[in-house]
């Protein structure tokens, strides 16, 4: 069997979701391509600084996610080998593009959300793509059931290097847990930790360390591990890691391209091109992963937009081989905007995480007396962007 569509986009992740989206607001279709058998939800929740918030208003949803997750107002950075707090920084105020809004979003409820608001059969769940053939201007999408896609325009997912390693969790309480509402951020001895409110009742953290640590892939051993490790920390975040059932705990290898390839790589071909992680994959230390594929997927969506909807649909040659032309100029444009982009979120989230994790001497010594209010800022600088609204 064979369809045809004008978009396929491969993998219904954050920025897959979020592209269909921005076309279907813009008045185009798209077909998203989900190996799986449902959405992808694993990594329980992330940090949505105003970045994200300014996508997630172009994108229509913003309200919606805004009304079940609670406003982080600062961060609290401190040192788990002495326990002293480092730094404290303020999320309130404004930033260059508005209110500096930043709160820890379900994973799941965002995922769900995006995809409530497309049109029916937008997603094809349990379709893994085989192949790619050409046919003419076109692409042929084999999938793994026998199945044909025609597109003009594709999008595919790039492997990833990894980096460190993460264990993350969710905590649950049946009663308010008063956790205060900040971003509680902890290093030293080579780990680092951080604990985020996404609502009353609900705790995400994550800990982090350096690859050759041997992380057990068991639960009650990973939960064990970080109690272990943890520190110096108040007694009110040991009972966070207590109190998260086994079911609520994973690990897994931290993502990482090098920045030199999301400048200079071959992100863009034809009319294929990459977006999301599969463009800038990073290590979670800005906490900028769903907040810029989030900008990708309102950017992508306005370049491809602006592309097909010029001119008159045709069945001759030249209509075809012209909108091939303008498509691909169209995705040059999306890469190009965000390339440099990319490659600042890579490399500072990539040498924050390193700076943080550190158990050096020297790098002991100036990260907790010089650089800690530094690297607060960063977070707060590298958020301080807007990727425009859907026109």
């Amino acid at each position: 069997m064979e369809t045809v569509e004008d978009v396929v986009i491969v993998g219904a992740g954050i920025a897959g979701l979020g592209t269909a989206l921005g076309l279907h607001r813009l008045g185009l279709r798209s077909l998203v391509l989900e190996s799986s058998d449902g959405l992808r939800v694993t990594g329980f929740a992330l940090t949505m600084w105003y970045n994200a918030w300014k996508a997630l208003h172009a994108l229509g949803i913003g309200d919606a996610l805004r009304r079940k997750h609670l406003l982080v107002d600062g961060s609290v950075l401190s040192s788990s080998a002495t326990g002293s707090t480092l730094s404290q920084i303020s999320y309130q105020g404004k930033g260059k593009y508005g209110n500096r809004e930043t709160r820890c979003v379900k994973r799941r409820v965002l995922l769900e959300t995006l995809a409530e608001e497309l049109p029916q059969g937008t997603i094809r769940f349990c379709s893994k793509v085989s192949s790619i053939a050409e046919d003419g201007y076109l692409k042929l999408v084999h999938l793994a059931d026998g199945s044909i896609v025609k597109t003009k325009w594709l999008g595919l997912a790039n492997p990833v290097l990894s980096g460190r390693s993460s264990i993350r969790g969710m905590a649950e309480y049946r009663n308010p847990h008063g956790f205060p509402p900040k971003f509680l951020q902890f290093f030293g001895n080579g780990f680092r930790s951080g604990f985020i409110p996404c609502d009353g009742n609900t705790i995400y953290w994550f800990f982090t360390c350096t690859s050759n640590e041997d992380i057990e892939r068991e639960a009650s051993k990973m939960k064990q591990f970080v109690l272990d490790n943890l520190g110096n920390v108040p007694q009110q975040v040991v009972e966070v890691v207590e109190k998260t059932d086994l079911h609520n705990i994973i690990s897994s290898p931290l993502a990482l391209r090098w920045p030199w390839n999301v400048v200079w790589g071959e992100n863009c071909k034809g009319n294929v091109c990459v977006a999301g992680d599969a463009l800038h994959p990073m290590t979670p230390d800005l906490g900028q992963g769903g907040c810029s594929a989030l900008e990708d997927s309102v950017i992508l969506a306005k370049c491809l937009a602006e592309a097909l909807l010029k001119g008159t649909q045709s069945i001759n040659c030249k209509y075809e081989e012209d909108e091939y032309g303008r498509i691909k100029r169209g995705l040059e444009k999306f890469i190009k905007e965000r390339k440099w982009r990319g490659f600042s979120l890579v490399a500072t989230a990539y040498v924050l995480g390193m700076t943080q994790q550190s158990n050096g001497a020297v790098m002991k010594f100036l990260r907790d007396k010089l650089l800690s209010p530094y690297l607060a800022g960063l977070l707060l600088n590298m958020a301080d962007y807007d990727c425009g609204n859907l026109n």
